[in-house]
């Protein structure tokens, strides 16, 4: 996994770490009637952070799933483990990009536990620690960092900064965060272009503020009478020899989009994440906090909005300025670039794949160029900053220093004629033929599919559907560069989420309603009978939600999970049929929703489930609008699904960049009015604004045009591939161990899913990535702690055990 940075002070850790990986999430297969992926296998939104919550109390914060980008080093141990140097199990650990570690607690004199901890043998500490600072808060950074992704900087004696990963930042706009974070404003510690995160120790006062999206997660727990911290989770579950929270495990698959059914909980229990908006704050003597740093809109009052064109160009400069900032920072090679030559021409092998089969990705910097619009939006931008974009120079590649690398994957197992994808290549080669570019198309074929290779992925430290699909990504960007930027997370950033039609009402502006509706009841133009009662149905539906408190949305939700009732309509979770985007509109169009996932759980997770909505919805009610709510949510489990992409599909020294989660892209796009985000084609209108503001106008016909079908055909043929293995794995589950599914009805869904039938493809990657990831966590060997005083056993030492039954209410 990747670097980690980690510090404490004299009784309890409190780790701290930097940005993660994840990965593309679950992508809906239907089309999109207002120019995106269809809504209704990611129906988005988010909880309400309005208000600050102490520490312990039930279910209150959403938690924030990032992760972040950048490769991390190869732990020592003989296993997979979230961090470099900390994992173990067979085979070598992979990295945790941007994690870290930290203590704080008692002073030295009045440590209760009697740990020690520092530098020196025996002492505890986490596995292949690099100290940044010493007493009285010890920090230190884990894994194969760059010299430039760790900054420090220091005010006065006794205030510090640090600064992990990508930040756009000079060291004296650090100092100045540093002063106004003394003073309470931490919100300027997350102001600044890049992904980073930044740690500031005040006297005896530590912040560490979370991203907006989640892509750069904060983990705490408590530890001797303090707490510990970190960016990733598994080191602090080893830490407190914590076991599996299988009701988290049974929420994440029931309800993922769910604040009110994840809490602010972790796979691991007695770990738990910072939510996406927040920061946690640690004062001297052991007391935490966890306190927002962004508004939050009301349920009646909105803010005003923004004129059109000024946040339009918000989202140009902050897109500008994200890239500009990976660009400022130095270029970088791999060290085959230096020691291992180019053997020359190999028949039927161009440059890229003479690398890959070396093993490492091309010097400096790239992009992915898929064809769609917010990868060619990041290529154009990259290739159009002022000076020389691409590979760095001495290194034998072609026009070195001149070019940007963009890199396409040709999926040669799906026709071109299918889902558009001949005119998305084509629009990639368009792009490709800018000067400033040097395209690359990676073919693959079955080698490449979704649930290929499966045996021999990485320990990550959260479960995520981007498992099955890591081994197509590590097929892609091993021809891409040693910083490569991605496009994941426009379409959760930009778009409307289906609720916000709610919100639409609620604010009395029911014409703006006119053009989202037009575009769902053409998608049903083959069915005209159908297309003429969807203005009232989706109507019907908005305003049904708009009129709906929040308690009792939400407990309607947790009354279909116990009597099963969800399972008799489709509710949106198809596998592209086309009649059905309008069905996954409407049923996003409600306060929470069951996932793909949900029908295959059996009934006492279903019912543990429940019980968690219900007291969520009781103990935090929300001021929220539901829209609102919805598309937070949705970014926040996107972003934790990049963090778990990162960590599987990792290429050793290439970092991964994705500006669309940059907190200054977010905070930007919030600003856009929802009127310009309903509208169909709203996320291509606002790239092409971007690019039209930069000075980019000549766009290839088609520009943003959707194509899921696709991956959707890609998915299909993998699981067709791979469905003896699939059955294979699922003969003796770990999770019908856990009481979640029935082993049977899991391998029958297989098996008609492999002959065509149209089920939720999405809930069946969830199933068998998070069975994966059971598999390889309890499969290692060891901890990600040493020292004579590190914890006895590993987290989830037990293994796998059901939930404890509740009470009956």
């Amino acid at each position: 996994m990747g670097p980690q940075g980690a510090g404490g002070r004299g009784g309890t850790p409190r780790g701290h770490g930097g940005p993660g990986t994840g990965g593309p999430g679950r992508g809906s297969a239907h089309g999109d009637p207002y120019g995106g992926d269809a809504y209704g296998g990611d129906a988005y939104g988010r909880d309400a952070y309005g208000e600050t919550y102490r520490d312990g109390s039930a279910y209150g914060g959403y938690g924030g799933y990032g992760g972040g980008s950048g490769p991390g080093g190869r732990g020592p141990g003989p296993g997979p483990g979230p961090g470099a140097g900390t994992g173990a199990g067979p085979g070598p650990g992979p990295r945790d990009p941007y994690s870290g570690f930290g203590l704080d607690g008692a002073p030295y004199g009045e440590y209760a536990e009697g740990v020690p901890y520092g530098e020196g043998d025996g002492v505890l500490q986490p596995v292949g620690a690099q100290p940044l600072w010493s007493d009285p808060d010890p920090l230190w950074a884990v894994g194969d960092w760059r010299p430039d992704e760790v900054r420090i900087v220091e005010a006065e004696p006794g205030n510090r900064l640090a600064v992990f990963g990508c930040c756009g930042a000079s060291d004296e706009e650090l100092r100045l965060g540093l002063v106004a974070a003394r003073g309470g404003a931490f919100r300027h510690l997350t102001s600044w272009p890049g992904s980073y995160t930044a740690v500031a120790c005040i006297g005896r006062r530590i912040t560490i503020p979370a991203d907006l999206a989640g892509a750069r997660p904060v983990f705490y727990a408590p530890w001797a009478g303090g707490t510990a911290y970190a960016t990733a989770a598994l080191p602090l579950a080893d830490l407190i020899e914590a076991q599996l929270d299988v009701g988290h495990l049974a929420a994440l698959l029931a309800c993922p989009d769910a604040p009110e059914a994840l809490g602010d909980g972790t796979p691991y229990a007695g770990v738990r994440r910072v939510p996406p908006g927040h920061a946690l704050i640690i004062r001297e003597g052991g007391s935490r906090e966890i306190a927002s740093y962004e508004s939050q809109n009301s349920l009646v009052v909105a803010a005003p909005p923004l004129d059109t064109e000024a946040a339009l160009a918000g989202v140009r400069d902050a897109l500008v300025e994200s890239v500009r900032a990976r660009f400022a920072a130095p270029r970088h090679a791999a060290e085959h670039d230096f020691d291992v030559r180019d053997p020359g021409p190999v028949p039927g092998m161009g440059p890229a794949d003479r690398r890959a089969k070396r093993g490492g990705p091309a010097p400096g910097i790239g992009a992915d160029l898929s064809g769609g619009a917010a990868s060619g939006t990041l290529a154009l931008l990259a290739a159009g900053l002022p000076g020389m974009p691409g590979t760095v120079f001495g290194m034998g590649a072609s026009e070195a220093g001149e070019r940007l690398l963009a890199v396409t994957y040709n999926d040669l197992t799906v026709d071109e004629s299918t889902g558009g994808k001949g005119a998305e290549l084509d629009r990639a080669r368009e792009i490709g033929e800018s000067p400033r570019l040097h395209h690359v198309v990676v073919t693959g074929a079955e080698e490449a599919l979704p649930y290929s290779d499966l045996a021999s992925g990485p320990l990550t430290d959260e479960p995520g559907p981007s498992l099955v699909t890591a081994e197509r990504h590590r097929y892609r960007l091993s021809a891409g560069s040693a910083d490569h930027f991605v496009g994941l997370g426009a379409r959760h950033v930009l778009d409307a989420h289906p609720a916000r039609l709610a919100d639409l009402l609620l604010d009395r502006r029911r014409r703006h309603l006119v053009r989202p509706v037009a575009a769902l009841a053409k998608s049903e133009g083959t069915l005209p009978g159908r297309s003429l009662m969807v203005p009232v149905t989706i109507y019907r539906a908005a305003r049904r939600l708009a009129r709906t408190p929040y308690r009792d949305g939400v407990e309607e939700v947790a009354a279909q999970l116990r009597d099963g009732t969800f399972r008799d309509r489709d509710g949106g979770w198809t596998d592209g049929a086309g009649e059905s985007a309008v069905d996954a509109s409407v049923a996003a169009l409600t306060w929470c929703r069951p996932g793909p996932a949900a029908r295959w759980l059996t009934g006492e997770a279903l019912a543990e489930v429940s019980l968690r909505l219900e007291a969520a919805a009781a103990t935090r009610p929300t001021v929220e609008r539901p829209g609102e709510r919805r598309a937070r949510a949705a970014l926040a489990r996107r972003a934790a699904d990049h963090r778990v992409f990162e960590q599987a599909a990792e290429i050793r020294n290439q970092r991964l960049h994705a500006p669309f989660y940059d907190n200054q892209v977010v905070r930007a796009s919030r600003a856009l009015p929802e009127a310009l985000r309903v509208r169909p084609g709203a996320r291509a209108s606002v790239l092409r604004a971007a690019l039209a503001g930069a000075g980019v106008h000549e766009l290839p016909g088609g520009w943003g045009a959707p194509s899921h079908a696709v991956h959707t055909a890609s998915v299909r043929a993998g699981l067709r591939a791979a469905a003896d293995d699939l059955i294979q794995l699922f003969s003796a589950p770990l999770l019908a161990d856990a009481g979640l599914i029935e082993a049977r009805t899991v391998r029958k869904a297989i098996r008609a899913a492999a002959e065509g039938e149209p089920l939720p493809l999405d809930g069946l990657a969830d199933l068998v990535s998070m069975e994966l990831w059971l598999g390889r966590l309890l499969a290692r060997r060891g901890t990600c702690w040493t020292g004579s005083q590190a914890p006895r056993q590993r987290a989830a030492a037990g293994g796998v055990t059901p939930a404890p039954q509740r009470p009956a209410l």
